[in-house]
C-alpha cells in the first residue's frame, strides 16, 4: 500500500511544515520567564528539529519574576540597550543548546516568534543559519540591515 502524500493525509487540517515548526516555537515561548516579552525559537535542518530555546535567565540564576526586570526598573525602551537584561534570548538559547549537545546548526533554518534583535542577528550569521522565519515584529533596524547584508533569507509567516 502506498503512503499518502502530505496533501492526501489530512486535507484542509494538516499544517504545513512552516506552520508546524512555528507552532513549536510558540509552544517554546510559553516556557519563557521574561516579564516583558515571551519568545520561542526552533532550529530546523532537513525537516528535523535540532534544538529549541526560549528567553529567560541563565541556567541556575533567579528568574526576573523573582529579581524584577532591570529594563523596566531603568525605563529602557524596547529594542535598545540589549546588554541591560538578565535574560538570554530564545535564539541564543537554541544555538547554545545545540552546541551543548554537539549538534551543528550550520545550514539550518530558525523559526522565531519575533524578528531577531541585532545581537541575535550577529549570532545567527556566525552560526551559519541560512533562513529566518518569524511571526511577530521587533523593531531593530540594525538587525534588518545585517541579515540582508549577510544574505540570510528572512520572511514573516
Amino acid at each position: 500500500m502506498k503512503e499518502p502524500t502530505e496533501k492526501e493525509s489530512n486535507p484542509g487540517t494538516r499544517p504545513s511544515k512552516d506552520e508546524y515548526f512555528m507552532a513549536m516555537a510558540l509552544l517554546a515561548s510559553k516556557r519563557s520567564t521574561c516579564l516583558r516579552r515571551a519568545v520561542g525559537a526552533v532550529l530546523v535542518k532537513d525537516g528535523h528539529v535540532l534544538s529549541t530555546g526560549y528567553n529567560g535567565a541563565p541556567k541556575g540564576l533567579d528568574h526576573c519574576a523573582i529579581t524584577g526586570c532591570i529594563r523596566d526598573q531603568m525605563n529602557v525602551p524596547s529594542g535598545e540597550r540589549h546588554e541591560l537584561c538578565r535574560g538570554v534570548h530564545a535564539e541564543q538559547n537554541a544555538i547554545i543548546q545545540a552546541a551543548y549537545f554537539g549538534v551543528s546548526v550550520n545550514g539550518a533554518k530558525i523559526y522565531i516568534t519575533n524578528h531577531p534583535c541585532s545581537v541575535c542577528a550577529k549570532m545567527l550569521l556566525n552560526a551559519g543559519i541560512v533562513e529566518v522565519i518569524y511571526k511577530g515584529d521587533y523593531h531593530d533596524e540594525l538587525a534588518v540591515e545585517m541579515l540582508e547584508e549577510g544574505d540570510i533569507k528572512i520572511w514573516r509567516l
